[in-house]
């Protein structure tokens, strides 16, 4: 079993935030290879199906973005996965809007639901994939930055990207992260820009 999750906050009024990307991206795979219906478990909803062979779980934990290892932790337990097993799918305001990078492991960076998936579920080991939403430029305004809906400006990359992670995905389900990586990139090109710039300014 691959456990698929991605990271948002739960409600309507989040569904469009830079934050959710991660929900959007688990939507547009479960979506393409048909997975079953959204149902309520572990701490969140859930949707089984299969990728190329692949016994897969998407999951989009309930708990708000900083307790979503509370989710992660519950369905790792229950599948008896290792973090081999295990994919989040989230923001990333260090990379441009567009880019997409995959990673195994390592700190929280600032991430909350990251920092809560590390400390109290099933370790930091688990693989990474970072969807680039770009940053705000100062610090202080990244809390409201993520938490607000992207622009109409943004709306054909954002669409091109989370096509690209569901097109891609049967080599994740291999584990061919590097692949995929570089296939979505080639679905969904986006220029090493700085991630405090927008397309829309360029």
């Amino acid at each position: 079993m691959l456990l698929l999750v991605g990271l948002g906050n739960p409600g309507a009024k989040h569904a469009g935030n830079r934050h959710n990307i991660g929900f959007m991206a688990v939507e547009a795979i479960a979506r393409r290879y048909n997975f079953g219906p959204w149902r309520k478990r572990f701490q969140g909803e859930a949707a089984e199906g299969d990728i190329d062979g692949a016994k897969c779980l998407a999951l989009k934990p309930q708990t708000y973005m900083n307790n979503s290892g509370a989710a992660v932790g519950e369905a790792a337990r229950f599948f008896k996965l290792t973090p081999a097993d295990v994919v989040v799918f989230y923001d990333e305001i260090d990379l441009a809007p567009g880019r997409f990078r995959m990673k195994k492991g390592g700190g929280a960076a600032g991430h909350n639901g990251i920092r809560s998936i590390a400390a109290s579920a099933i370790g930091a080991d688990f693989r990474r994939a970072r969807l680039g939403v770009g940053h705000p430029g100062q610090a202080e305004l990244v809390h409201g930055y993520v938490l607000s809906d992207f622009h109409k400006a943004d709306s054909d990359w954002v669409a091109a990207l989370l096509d690209a992670t569901a097109k891609a995905a049967p080599l994740l389900v291999k584990g061919e992260d590097e692949k995929y990586q570089t296939e979505v990139m080639r679905l969904a090109p986006a220029g090493k820009a700085d991630p405090r710039k927008s397309p829309a300014d360029a």
